[in-house]
């Protein structure tokens, strides 16, 4: 009997046991159903028990974090676009900078500039063209225009005695093609010279010397200066020697322009030895980085020859180690006309001049200077000044001049 109520016991307590575990699994299941319907619409407060939902959990994160991830991504891009976008505006402005600087500095046209000296031979030039054949009217008309612009006699001569001969035998026939032909023997005389401003450019050599000459009033610390700003931009560092210390103010007119060009600058005292002055601004030019001298020296009349040995002084001073002598440049004004030719006679005598500064070319009806001073002299003129800028200031082309000479 008692075994028997042991095992009822038992049987009740399994039983109870099982119906308790159904009920509970029954319970569940809603529960999760719901939570799977909830997911969707609304994360869940607090994270779930079940292996299924943390899995569900964690995807979710991971979408989250990659959604995050991308809209940064985007904002890197939309900035690294703006960026890019700014740099190519600045892009633009520079280049417009650049374009109006380049536009600011752009060389002068001889065409525009030299309206006078056109106007020397516009009339015999019309008049030729304008006849029906080459008549002893047409070599009067040339002859005189040459004559007035300043070529001179002899140069004037050598340029027309060949064009008879080629009319005499047939070889021109009409005015036209004399025209042309006179043209282009200009542009043959003038085309083989060297215009180029000498630099020799060797590793722990002395300064290159640059001395300028002339006589008073041809415009000669004014073309230093222009010289010294251009020599400058090219990227050369440059002294000035202020050689002239007889003209007043002479010194403080070139150290302005020092300043104004970034160049360094030496004088004397005034009244002093210009050569030694030449001399210190050598001596100062390699510790002070500099390798290129501009040296003025005091305007004189070429027919004071004791001025002239001054000047003879200078230029073998200035030729003294470490400086080296590369370019000595005569101004002469284009409208003195034939007394520049004598200028550069002596000039060329006394100081070995290698080139010439013609100044003030877009204000002299006789610009024909350049062919007596080169034919004659046999020294090329390497710069012309064509106005009051320092970009008017401009490396000589003969083809470009003689067209200029014979445009409408």
């Amino acid at each position: 009997m008692p075994i028997v109520l042991l095992i009822l016991v038992a049987v009740v307590l399994v039983f109870g046991i099982g119906v308790i575990v159904v009920n509970r699994r029954r319970a569940a299941r809603p529960l999760a159903g719901a939570r799977e319907r909830a997911i969707p619409v609304e994360a869940p407060e607090h994270p779930p028990e079940s292996e299924t939902a943390l899995v569900e959990d964690a995807v979710f994160e991971l979408e989250a974090e990659a959604a995050l991830a991308l809209d940064e991504e985007s904002v890197d891009a939309e900035e690294v676009l703006a960026v890019a976008e700014t740099a190519d505006d600045e892009t633009v402005d520079a280049d417009a900078d650049a374009d109006a600087e380049a536009e600011a500095l752009e060389r002068p046209r001889f065409r525009d500039r030299i309206g006078k000296a056109r106007a020397a031979l516009a009339g015999a030039i019309t008049g030729v063209r304008a006849r029906a054949g080459i008549t002893q009217d047409s070599w009067d008309d040339l002859e005189e225009a040459l004559l007035r612009a300043d070529v001179g006699l002899r140069v004037t001569e050598a340029l027309l005695d060949p064009l008879r001969a080629k009319v005499k035998s047939r070889e021109i026939g009409d005015p036209e093609s004399l025209v042309n032909a006179l043209r282009d023997d200009m542009k043959q005389r003038l085309r083989d010279a060297d215009r180029s401003l000498r630099f020799e450019d060797r590793a722990g050599a002395g300064p290159n010397v640059w001395l300028f000459v002339g006589v008073n009033g041809v415009g000669k610390t004014t073309t230093i200066g222009k010289v010294a700003a251009q020599q400058r931009s090219a990227g050369r560092r440059v002294l000035l020697a202020a050689g002239d210390t007889f003209r007043a103010a002479a010194a403080e007119q070139l150290q302005t322009w020092a300043q104004r060009s970034g160049a360094e600058f030496v004088r004397g005292n005034e009244g002093g030895d210009p050569s030694s002055v030449i001399f210190d601004g050598v001596q100062a030019a390699q510790p002070r980085g500099c390798d290129l001298v501009l040296g003025d020296t005091a305007g004189r009349l070429q027919n004071k020859s004791n001025l002239m040995e001054e000047l003879r002084k200078v230029r073998r001073v200035a030729d003294r180690d470490p400086g080296r002598v590369t370019e000595v440049l005569l101004v002469i004004d284009a409208t003195t006309g034939q007394n520049g030719l004598v200028q550069a006679k002596e000039f060329g005598d006394v100081t070995e001049v290698t080139g010439v500064v013609l100044t003030k070319l877009d204000g002299s009806a006789k610009g024909g200077i350049v062919f007596a001073i080169e034919t004659e002299l046999g020294i090329p003129v390497k710069l012309v000044g064509l106005g009051e800028s320092i970009g008017d200031l401009v490396p000589f082309d003969p083809d470009e001049f003689v067209d200029a000479l014979f445009s409408d």
